[in-house]
């Protein structure tokens, strides 16, 4: 009767577990998702922390040997620093230690409200961040936005900046084609817009998770507009900046990127006379994530150079 009884509490437990797990897949698909690839980084090692920089709480994972050189990369707009994930366990297999930090505003660090998040102060944060953990000198990567911060850094303390790699990334004077409005995009049919620009063939998705995902647009808009306001006022290009590095420098672009087409990653290789370019065919914006594995092996062999 015991044994029954036992067995009745942890079915019962089993159903009520599946049902709350159900119910909130459907009310908060997008905190789902965002857990399932924090879970994907920490199993593979990673360690979560944060520390305080200019006043502000920045999160950040670690992961790979103590001992590895130091690898930072950076996040584009809107992203997080778990959208690197499919991208890092290469370089921690190589044997590299890699930090990835929230930006202010972004995945799970702080969002203080009288920020500007422009380029500049968002670089002034990078910057900080190497400070704050001794960090000095590092190889540094940014993808999109997160590459328009990391050539900044480049061109200002050259010093900290061992290798540059700058994956499908904004920076130069070229006003969008497309409309910037869909970074926060209002309803579905802007959502499925925003999602044909990052993407080649988006998967479709189901209302439920449309809903939440335009929820947390919704919530986050005001950071989105303020940086974008700051990039799309032309003061922070970078046009001039890029011939005077001098450290070797890897370009790494999807071929069908419609965000930042490939004809600006080729200015830039044409602007960074030491730059290499590696152009992954097929894909967009999102390379870095659902083009990790032909992204990597040029990444670790430029890393080991």
């Amino acid at each position: 009767m015991k044994r029954l009884r036992k067995r009745w509490w942890a079915l019962s437990l089993l159903l009520w577990l599946t049902a709350a797990g159900m119910v909130a897949c459907w009310e908060r698909p997008v905190s789902i998702f965002r857990g399932y690839s924090e879970l994907r980084l920490l199993l593979s090692g990673a360690k979560s922390h944060t520390v305080t920089i200019s006043q502000i709480r920045v999160h950040y994972y670690v992961l790979g040997p103590e001992s590895g050189p130091p690898v930072v990369l950076v996040h584009g707009l809107g992203s997080r620093a778990e959208d690197w994930d499919h991208l890092v366990p290469f370089l921690v297999e190589a044997g590299f230690r890699v930090y990835l930090p929230d930006l202010p505003g972004y995945g799970q660090s702080e969002q203080p409200p009288n920020f500007s998040y422009s380029i500049p102060d968002e670089a002034g944060i990078v910057v900080g961040f190497l400070d704050a953990l001794g960090l000095k000198q590092v190889d540094m990567g940014g993808w999109s936005m997160g590459g328009w911060i990391v050539q900044r850094i480049a061109a200002e303390h050259p010093e900290r900046v061992q290798k540059l790699m700058l994956f499908d990334s904004a920076g130069l004077y070229a006003k969008p084609d497309w409309n910037t409005a869909l970074f926060t995009p209002a309803n579905a049919e802007e959502l499925t817009e925003l999602d044909d620009l990052l993407m080649p063939n988006p998967p479709k998705l189901q209302a439920f998770v449309i809903r939440d995902i335009l929820r947390t647009s919704d919530k986050n808009a005001w950071v989105i507009h303020r940086a974008l306001g700051s990039m799309l006022s032309g003061r922070d290009v970078t046009d001039a900046l890029l011939p005077q590095l001098k450290m070797p420098v890897l370009i790494v672009w999807g071929s069908v990127d419609r965000i930042t087409p490939l004809n600006l990653g080729e200015t830039m290789h044409k602007l960074i006379p030491q730059s290499q370019i590696e152009v992954i065919e097929g894909c967009g914006h999102l390379a870095p994530d659902q083009c990790a594995a032909p992204i990597a092996p040029g990444v670790v062999r430029f890393l080991k150079q």
